[in-house]
């Protein structure tokens, strides 16, 4: 009798992927007072790493020239981006954080249109971000904000490099190859911090929890939802991060929005999906 594989419908999936991420999210910033938030990067990319090389066991001596050019980059702009990204989220509330990193793919998406219902996104998306900007908000912390800018500059070369990457090599090989590359760029940050001195078996564990729920759970769902589901609908299903993050840290940190901050979260919410709905196919 042959195994039968029990599998998520692709929207279901890809909704799970986004509470699993941010689940991470908030775990990370519970082990931040413990090991910094460059340790718990560390240990988040790195055991991602170990996982996915020990499950797709890439062959690094048949990589061509050609390949090495982008996936390192790509692995680079992947470590980069989770641990700026981690900087900014040990300084202003996730769900904020994640509202300022979505500006990234989104200006990314709309790149040289010249049609207004473009610019009326940005307009909208910016809207939202003054609403969050620090001298609008006193409880914003500035160096927060531009780490989450920059995380969402890097969030937008990560797809860039992606999508370069995932016409010449094989997922599986891509991710882990690039994911060793984004260990190698972290892991010396944790090791500055000295936060893994700190580490425990019980904040290991954790730890790999993180890595789980963060890397190998949400790429595993939106690989098969790829799959299945047309660009755009995934796309938009993707525009409500920034509103399960909120959620998220307030089920699991308490971290509580303001009127002007919900605001601004549905702003750029509102912005990605409408982006996403009217570009040109």
């Amino acid at each position: 009798m042959k195994n039968r594989e029990i599998s998520l419908p692709p929207v279901p999936a890809v909704l799970l992927a986004i509470i699993s991420v941010q689940c991470g999210a908030a775990i990370a910033k519970t082990l931040f007072p413990a090991i910094g938030a460059a340790g718990t990067a560390s240990i988040r990319i790195g055991v991602s790493a170990l996982l996915l090389l020990l499950a797709y066991r890439p062959n690094l001596k048949a990589i061509t020239p050609a390949q090495w050019k982008i996936v390192i980059p790509y692995g680079l702009s992947l470590g980069a981006m989770n641990l700026i990204f981690y900087f900014a989220i040990e300084r202003i509330p996730i769900g904020l954080a994640v509202t300022l990193e979505f500006v990234g793919p989104l200006l990314l998406a709309i790149a040289g249109s010249t049609r207004l219902i473009d610019y009326c996104w940005v307009l909208l998306a910016a809207i939202g971000i003054l609403l969050i900007a620090p001298w609008t908000n006193e409880r914003i912390d500035s160096l927060g904000v531009l780490f989450a800018l920059l995380a969402g500059a890097l969030w937008a070369a990560y797809i860039v490099f992606g999508g370069k990457i995932s016409k010449i090599m094989n997922d599986g090989q891509a991710v882990s190859t690039g994911m060793l590359f984004a260990a190698i760029l972290v892991l010396p940050f944790g090791l500055f911090e000295n936060g893994l001195v700190n580490l425990t078996p019980k904040l290991f564990g954790m730890g790999i929890a993180l890595a789980l729920l963060s890397s190998a759970i949400p790429f595993t769902l939106e690989m098969k939802a790829l799959g299945q589901l047309p660009p755009r609908t995934f796309s938009i299903l993707m525009s409500l991060e920034p509103a399960a993050a909120s959620i998220c840290a307030f089920i699991f940190l308490q971290e509580k929005l303001r009127f002007t901050e919900i605001l601004a979260v549905v702003c750029v919410i509102i912005a990605s999906a409408g982006s996403t709905l009217t570009a040109k196919r």
